[in-house]
């Protein structure tokens, strides 16, 4: 039986318990492929239709979000854990563009259905995910359900702090003609100038069959609130496809301005602004804030702005949903004279954003824990050099390195907690050295081989 097949048999048999876990059983058991047509890893920042609100990161005026919060539907013992769902009425104008899903903290590892089509399975629990779900929904009552199991990847970090509310999770929608993506750095002059360049690439695309036009561009502003430079840049996108922009200007009196955590002190902020427009009339913006000066690593050493940092480094996880006591946990680290954080898996995208504003270095740690024969280094032996589990590791990995690489804060990856080495770390690190060419990137467990620039990441 198909996955597809044993997902129906709960779809009709919604008030049968007994038919309910029979089919649940019958899922579990398949043998089906996991379809992740949905899932997409992109830099986690929704857009909003105004810039107040863009600026107050308020998101409940727009209409462009809908707070996503299933509740339970079964529960179980053994492999499946539960199912739960939400139906969720959409919009006639979000058919007309693209519907998002950002997922947060689920419990387990999970299936994604909805309509009772199947948009993805995703086996790390602990990072934060993002679905496209435009060719699934339909205007009105939608029905969303959540398959979750029982350590059915087998690769989480073990004594994370699980939360199964999936607060601050939500749906959200943008225009055809918009913002994909985007990355961004504040880097020095390579002369030592008192400036920098905001090396700024935004990817735009045009969901529509047939040519269309669009106006793209930024602002950038100072700590103190002055504006220094602003851009739009007029580009015609072809039928179903995506272009990069690039900008590059001259920042200047950089150098008064940098970032660097310091005692009681917290660093300067540059306040950007991406937004598109149609028409003359503006249709998205997305705020960021950046600091300026890059990490550079040479001989071993971590270096900023030509200086050796001498890091004091602390195991750190962010408390579940709690942004208030993590500011409070975060100033007392400070006060203990701890700069550099060292997370056990990917964390929410508001811990970064603490970081950036308090003044910690953060290594950021792939959701990877697999210590068990951790020595075997037979082909199979132990997970890391299992070639069938390649494609799980790689996602782990990219889904840590896409939402946190814009931050100021990160100074380098870490491909994952010690779990021996092998044929999936080396495809790891050659992936993330592809597209990271500046961070280091480490791996405790590597001992001595290629696939770590650095001897421990903590």
């Amino acid at each position: 039986m198909s996955a597809h097949t044993a997902y129906l048999m709960i779809h009709r048999h919604d008030m049968k318990r007994m038919g309910l876990l029979f089919a649940a059983a019958l899922l579990f058991a398949a043998n089906a492929s996991a379809q992740d047509a949905g899932r997409i890893h992109r830099t986690e920042v929704i857009p909003y239709d105004t810039r107040h609100d863009a600026d107050a990161r308020d998101r409940t005026k727009s209409g462009h979000s809908i707070d996503f919060r299933p509740e339970t539907r079964l529960t179980s013992e053994g492999p499946l854990w539960a199912v739960v769902g939400q139906k969720v009425e959409i919009p006639y104008v979000w058919t007309d563009g693209c519907t998002y899903l950002h997922l947060e903290n689920p419990q387990t590892a999970y299936q994604l259905w909805v309509n009772d089509r199947q948009v993805a399975e995703v086996a790390d629990a602990l990072t934060p995910a993002e679905f496209d779900l435009t060719p699934y929904i339909r205007q009105g009552e939608n029905d969303f359900k959540l398959v979750m199991f029982n350590d059915r990847g087998g690769l989480d970090a073990r004594d994370a702090a699980r939360n199964g509310s999936f607060n601050g999770s939500y749906l959200y929608y943008q225009e055809k003609r918009s913002i994909r993506d985007f990355e961004i750095a504040l880097v020095p002059d390579t002369l030592g100038r008192n400036f920098a360049m905001l090396d700024l690439r935004i990817i735009v695309q045009n969901r529509f069959n047939y040519d269309e036009p669009v106006t793209v561009g930024y602002d950038i502003y100072s700590p103190q609130g002055k504006l220094l430079d602003f851009n739009i840049t007029d580009v015609t996108l072809a039928g179903r496809s995506v272009d990069t922009l690039r900008f590059q200007p001259f920042i200047y009196h950089a150098y008064e301005n940098k970032w660097q955590p310091a005692a009681g002190k917290n660093p300067p902020l540059y306040r950007v602004m991406l937004f598109t427009k149609r028409d003359g009339t503006y249709k998205e913006y997305m705020p960021l804030r950046i600091g300026f000066g890059g990490v550079e690593f040479a001989g071993g050493k971590f270096l900023r702005f030509g200086k050796e940092l001498q890091l004091k480094k602390v195991r750190y996880n962010a408390v579940p949903a709690d942004a208030k006591t993590t500011r409070t946990q975060l100033l007392a680290l400070h006060k203990q004279g701890y700069d550099t954080l060292c997370p056990d898996y990917p964390q929410p995208d508001w811990f970064y954003g603490l970081c950036d504003e308090l003044g910690f270095y953060v290594i950021d740690r792939a959701n990877i824990h697999a210590p068990e024969r951790r020595e075997d280094r037979r082909i199979g032996g132990t997970p890391s050099n299992d070639p069938k589990l390649v494609d799980e590791y790689l996602k782990r990995v990219q889904s840590m390195y896409y939402r946190s690489r814009n931050h100021t804060c990160i100074i380098a990856y870490a491909l994952g907690n010690p779990s021996g080495n092998g044929y999936n770390m080396y495809k790891a690190y050659e992936w993330l050295k592809s597209v990271e060419p500046s961070r280091p990137i480490l791996y405790d467990d590597a001992a001595g081989e290629w696939n770590s620039d650095y001897l421990s990441a903590q």
